[in-house]
């Protein structure tokens, strides 16, 4: 497998630290607020990265973080009336119900900075040891750019750009405007933590660079994050990491490309801001996943009410192909022999290519929009090879319906279904309904027949009727 590595540049074959295993750390959200469609495209794109590479039999760790305490943290919770506490726990607790909704698998380690306190304040000790960090008169805690000859590497910028962006806010008492908060002394009113430097909490670079540490070690094999994240987050997590631990910090580093709507940055003063909740209310959450997957994660994406109806729309292209097969296994027989019928395996072997073009497209640095384009061709050839009227074999509809959830799997796709969703009570009483209109169809009372068609309809059942027996299916 390729990846692109922003650090250098170009596409490099991923080569593990330790062979058969990979240690991922991801920059998580700050929780303030409900995540944004722009905070989904990552935690959607590195979950394939994590699938993908289990897919391909690696042992993962996967770290992405919580930052729980921050200045946008503590302005809500003022706002509130009630603590940075109480903010951030309520805040993790709707991030969850949001990524299960997105199909989002847990991390193998959620870490909070609020819980690496003394892991955060031993590299700082560290830092300042070493001549990378002082502390100024009011408590304030900074590292020294300058001194590390490596600054910039990441974002590939020339330093005197640097600098000419660099500014000294009100307040801060910095030897160089470049350097960096490692520790902020404590406000009035704010949370606050023991360190040598006085109460305070630490920056926001040096949360992840702690929890990288302890959870993977002082080298990882891959970080990742948005694009927004290049610097100075991650170009001061490098400075930071590698002054204090004398070693790499990430062989790669991936970044996702930036989300516009209706194909303008997304921001609140412009009025097109959307949370995931409020996209997931209107169209369901699994059309919002769709849409961060079916482009290279690399490129920008535009959303948009057309988009993503269209992204609804593919979906239940793909939701067809799969009902299909589940209907066709229903009433297949067994060969024989209990295998593939003679005839049957060239069509093995030809569904089989469509694996190897998926994974040779995510072996592309994860190309998940070719490798979707595979699943779309291996739908169009199911459609088209497995039909009721080719009485394909139990064998081969079983090994179809295994290698087409395979491949949606890997993209987390495909992971919602219809009757258990509704429940067995629901759907047991849909099939007896449909029982009932078969009897009537028979006894060709076509009123009654037609009576609970209508009535199926209004509950969005959808009914087909095929030479094998009755389709349904929930639509919208």
């Amino acid at each position: 497998m390729k990846i692109y590595n922003t650090l250098t540049r170009q596409k490099e074959e991923f080569k593990p630290i330790v062979p058969g295993e990979a240690h991922i750390y991801a920059c998580g959200p700050t929780v303030y607020n409900y995540i944004h469609i722009g905070n989904a495209r990552p935690i959607c794109v590195f979950d394939v990265l994590r699938r993908y590479l289990e897919y391909r039999g690696l042992r993962v760790t996967y770290v992405q973080n919580f930052t729980d305490i921050d200045d946008k943290i503590i302005r809500k919770a003022n706002e509130e009336g009630s603590d940075y506490l109480t903010v951030s726990r309520r805040y993790i607790e709707e991030y969850k119900t949001d990524a299960a909704g997105l199909n989002v698998r847990p991390a193998t380690i959620h870490p909070l900075a609020t819980e690496n306190m003394d892991e955060i304040i031993h590299i700082i000790s560290d830092l300042e040891q070493k001549g990378f960090a002082y502390a100024a008169e009011n408590g304030d805690v900074y590292f020294r750019a300058m001194k590390d000859p490596g600054y910039g590497k990441l974002s590939h910028q020339p330093l005197e750009d640097l600098q000419a962006g660099a500014r000294i806010a009100t307040g801060e008492i910095k030897e160089d405007p470049m350097d960096f908060a490692l520790w902020k002394a404590s406000k009035p009113g704010e949370p606050s933590w023991r360190s040598p430097w006085g109460e305070g909490r630490p920056g926001w670079h040096i949360e992840c660079s702690a929890m990288a540490r302890r959870y993977l070690g002082e080298t990882i094999d891959i970080h990742c994050g948005g694009q927004d994240l290049i610097f100075p987050h991650h170009e001061n997590e490098i400075a930071q990491s590698e002054c204090c631990n004398g070693v790499p910090f990430a062989h790669y580093w991936m970044h996702n490309g930036y989300i516009n709507v209706d194909n303008r940055k997304m921001s609140k003063s412009l009025g097109n801001f959307f949370t995931v909740r409020e996209v997931a209310k209107e169209y369901g959450y699994e059309p919002i996943r769709y849409l961060m997957v079916a482009s290279h994660y690399r490129s920008p994406i535009n959303y948009s009410v057309g988009i993503i109806e269209q992204c609804r729309a593919a979906l239940e292209r793909l939701y067809n192909c799969r009902d299909n097969l589940r209907f066709l296994l229903q009433s297949a027989e067994r060969s024989a022999a209990g295998q593939l019928k003679e005839d049957e395996q060239a069509v093995r072997t030809r569904l089989e290519g469509y694996r190897a073009a998926f994974t040779k497209a995510l072996d592309d640095d994860l190309n998940t929009a070719d490798a979707l384009s595979a699943l779309f061709e291996l739908a169009r050839d199911l459609n088209s090879t497995l039909t009721p009227a080719g009485k394909p074999s139990y064998e081969l509809c079983e090994f179809a319906l295994g290698l087409y959830m395979e491949l949606a799997g890997v993209l987390g796709l495909l992971y919602n279904d219809g009757e258990k969703a509704l429940g067995e009570d629901l759907a047991g009483e849909i099939e007896a309904l449909i029982a009932q209109r078969a009897e009537a169809r028979k006894n060709k009372d076509w009123a009654t027949a037609d009576r609970i068609r209508d009535e199926l309809k209004a509950r969005r059942v959808v009914l087909e009727d095929t030479p094998a027996g009755v389709k349904w299916k929930i639509e919208g």
